[in-house]
């Protein structure tokens, strides 16, 4: 029986378990840099079969948040090196994850001060992280955004494509392009965000050519073995939503079987909050996802997230309904999740105070069992 401490290949790279830690914002990156501690944070949980970064914007106009970071400066890219190098000294792999927000963002952000851009000129109803002049953080309502010029997707592509290379010469292992949690490419995906009317709106083929052509040109920069990518079919974050989610991911796994990836990462149900979250009247079949995407000829792993325990996990693994989890929270307050979970002891818990923002509190110093 497959267990979730057994080795697999996620396409180029080999992981020595199953357990992996999910994307987490922390707004812990001032300037865009990784810093000493960004490497220390990662290097601690080295364990997990597999590290992907926090997000990180492709470019300046993709961030949304304060103290995040990039990868389009030579600075950025010396900084993650650091982590990188920490990480592989203490045996593990790390992947980054490539994030546009597109209309998730703030003019304060944004070069010039320039409004956020999007696929259609709608407001998302949320919010983004600011960091206030006194130093302290906050949360305010997100900018009115700009609809991009249809000359402007290219460009949109070649900054994915070019965060790809910088990526592998930071020393990452591979990347995850983050299409999911209403940030830009899912933005393009639904039909709450995109209401295009030329060849990047309207059916479904056309809402995910964004998607298409950014994995098309990344895997072909980098090799589809190191390219990943994450998709949230129902999740509401952001303000995203689809009446009829079920043939929308079912194109976009159809499509995504196009090429070698490494794994497909899917969050099932609302990020971070109910897994059974559904839109319109029917439960989204996330088996028949993964029949529709093997059908299609991929043979990526297929990782699964949100709200999975120990308990959870291992029988999604046992079972064979995904080949990797993943976890989230629970790494932040267990550097040592994989020895935890090997030996069934508790987990520490977390302190939300500190997720966001400030320095090594809450960052550097959970406890490990040695």
């Amino acid at each position: 029986m497959t267990t979730l401490f057994d080795p697999i290949a996620a396409g180029d790279i080999a992981l020595p378990n199953r357990i992996v830690m999910a994307p987490l914002t922390r707004n812990r990156v001032p300037s865009a840099v990784p810093s000493a501690i960004t490497a220390t944070y990662y290097a601690q949980r080295a364990s997990a079969g597999l590290l992907i970064t926090e997000a990180t914007a492709i470019s300046q106009q993709g961030q949304g948040y304060a103290d995040v970071p990039g990868l389009y400066t030579a600075a950025q890219i010396e900084g993650w090196k650091r982590v990188t190098q920490a990480v592989h000294a203490a045996d593990g792999r790390i992947v980054a994850q490539l994030w546009h927000v597109g209309r998730v963002s703030h003019t304060f952000l944004q070069p010039d001060g320039a409004a956020p851009v999007a696929p259609s000129a709608i407001a998302a109803k949320t919010k983004t992280y600011l960091i206030n002049p006194d130093g302290s953080g906050g949360f305010v309502p997100t900018s009115e955004p700009r609809a991009l010029r249809l000359k402007e997707l290219p460009g949109i592509v070649e900054d994915y494509r070019r965060a790809a290379r910088a990526a592998i010469e930071a020393g990452f292992d591979g990347v995850e392009i983050h299409a999911a949690n209403g940030y830009l490419i899912d933005q393009f995906l639904r039909s709450s965000s995109n209401h295009r009317t030329d060849a990047y709106g309207g059916d479904i083929a056309n809402r995910a050519r964004l998607l298409v052509e950014v994995v098309e040109a990344v895997a072909g920069e980098i090799g589809a073995g190191r390219t990943a990518i994450r998709i949230s079919p129902v999740t509401p974050a952001n303000d995203v939503s689809d009446p009829d989610p079920q043939p929308l991911f079912t194109y976009v796994v159809e499509q995504l079987a196009r090429w070698p990836l490494a794994y497909i990462h899917v969050i099932e149900g609302a990020t971070g909050g109910a897994r059974d979250f559904q839109h319109g009247d029917t439960p989204f079949d996330y088996a028949a996802l993964r029949a529709s995407y093997a059908k299609a000829g991929g043979r990526a792993a297929w990782m699964v997230n949100n709200g999975y325990d120990r308990e959870l996990a291992e029988a999604a693994v046992a079972e064979g309904r995904a080949d990797i989890v993943a976890f989230g929270k629970a790494f932040i307050a267990n550097p040592d999740l994989v020895r935890r979970l090997r030996e069934k002891t508790l987990l520490n818990p977390w302190d939300t105070k500190t997720f966001y923002g400030g320095g090594e509190k809450g960052y550097l110093d959970y406890p490990t069992l040695a």
